[in-house]
């Protein structure tokens, strides 16, 4: 039987769709699939409930929204950038070194990139998707770092060295231009390490 009146994001209704603690985590990776096959604008909130097995009165109740579900995709994307405090706490000595190394390492990971690679195409062809990863990135991401440096403009400092990595990962992984689709990662951090370090702290590497 179904329920058609509204749901409350309150307690899930006892239906037999709810299925203990992991029901919001299977909902939560059926998204991240759906988004990562068929990007934002194909990807409905009735087909994450279809491939997750539940009720679509159950995604609504975990997340809300569309634009919810696919924010909390971006920081589950996302969580092993959410370790930069712990990168940022070497000091500024060799940040950029680091944080080139630590964003490549993410990308090369093929568990986190066809997630990340699904973001960042959504975010290329759709507004609310691109506002939701900006949102994420300089919120979680790129205040963080600037909160560690201390020089004039910190936070224009932060978005010039996301940029370029941003740049990086969309020659090398969006539309993989050679030669940097295939030079190993090393080499990318060794070249780009500098500008980064320049960027971050105004001194080079």
């Amino acid at each position: 039987m179904t329920d058609t009146a509204p749901r409350r994001r309150g307690r899930p209704a006892r239906d037999g769709s709810a299925t203990g603690p992991g029901t919001r985590e299977k909902i939560l990776e059926a998204a991240r699939t759906e988004f990562a096959e068929n990007g934002y604008d194909k990807t409905s909130v009735r087909g994450i409930a279809k491939a997750a097995g539940v009720d679509p009165a159950l995604v609504h109740h975990y997340f809300g929204t569309k634009d919810e579900v696919f924010g909390a995709a971006v920081e589950v994307s996302f969580e092993p950038a959410l370790l930069l405090p712990q990168l940022l706490a070497g000091g500024t000595e060799g940040l950029g070194e680091r944080l080139a190394r630590f964003f490549l390492g993410v990308w090369e990971n093929p568990v986190s990139r066809a997630p990340l690679l699904a973001i960042v195409r959504s975010a290329l062809t759709h507004e609310a998707a691109a506002k939701i990863v900006r949102t994420f990135v300089l919120q979680r991401l790129l205040e963080r770092i600037a909160e560690e440096l201390d020089v004039p403009d910190p936070t224009f400092r932060a978005e010039l060295a996301a940029s370029q990595m941003v740049g990086i990962v969309f020659l090398r992984y969006v539309i993989q231009a050679e030669p940097l689709a295939s030079v190993p990662p090393e080499e990318i951090v060794a070249m780009v390490a500098p500008t980064l370090q320049r960027y971050l702290t105004g001194a080079g590497a």
